[in-house]
Formats: C-alpha cells, structure tokens, sequence
C-alpha cells in the first residue's frame, strides 16, 4: 500500500464513521486531518485529489441516506468561500500548491533547523539553488 491509497482509506473510514451526523463541518474536519500533513510534503496527484473530492461529494449529497440523490449545487461552488456564496469545502489541489509554498518559504526563512540541514546534506547547495544531485543515501532509510 503507497501512502496515497493509506490517505484515501483513511478518509473513507473517517467519513463512514461521520455519515450519520452529515455536514459541511465535518467534511473539512475529515479533509483537514488526514491528508494535511502528506501535502505538505509531496504533490497530491491528480487522481487522489479526485478520489477525495469524489468522497467529500457523496458524502454531503447522501449523508446518512443509502439511495443516489443529485447534486443541487455545483462542487465548484460548494468549494467557494461563504463570503462568496458557497460552503467553504476546501480546494483540495489548491490547498496542496499552498502548503507546499508555504514549506518552500519555511525552508527559506529558517536558519537552522534539523530537515533543512538534511536536505542540504543530501542534495547540497550551489549559490542561491538547491540543485545538486543525490550522492548518498544520507537519510533514507534501508
């Protein structure tokens, strides 16, 4: 099992165990939980993105009900802010590109911290790039 099929089932399982109770709340508690870490560390591929969007869908269209029913609201719009008129269910691939600025920008800022040292002991540095490739296998575990 990679770790985009261990977040996926985490998701299933947190959502059939919330599938009673329904709700935009506990769709981002769900989303928020589970996948946050991982895409703050690796791109969430398209296909897993779709999968967890696909869950999220079904999930606030059917809560608790077991036969199909329709979506009366668009998912673009349900994914729009409240200020804006939609439910605020978080973009999922625009939530990782910003998580994973905002570790680029972590990387920047911070002087000394323990992954950036791993990261410049593994891959090196040549002037303001980052850019050398894997020598070792400094790191990784074997």
């Amino acid at each position: 099992m990679n770790i985009c099929d261990g977040i996926i089932e985490k998701t299933e399982k947190k959502l059939a165990v919330w599938k009673s109770r329904g709700g935009v709340v506990l769709i981002n508690a769900v989303l928020d939980s589970s996948p946050t870490y991982v895409m703050s560390l690796f791109p969430t591929p398209d296909k897993v993105v779709k999968i967890l969007d696909n869950l999220s869908r079904n999930f606030l269209r059917q809560g608790n009900k077991i036969e199909k029913s329709f979506n009366l609201v668009k998912w673009i719009t349900v994914q729009q802010s409240k200020k804006f008129g939609g439910l605020g269910v978080r973009n999922l691939k625009l939530q990782n590109k910003s998580l994973l600025k905002k570790r680029l920008w972590r990387f920047a800022q911070e002087e000394h911290s323990l992954w950036k040292e791993v990261i410049l002991r593994k891959y090196g540095q040549k002037g303001q790039r980052y850019t050398n490739e894997v020598s070792d296998t400094y790191g990784v575990g074997a």
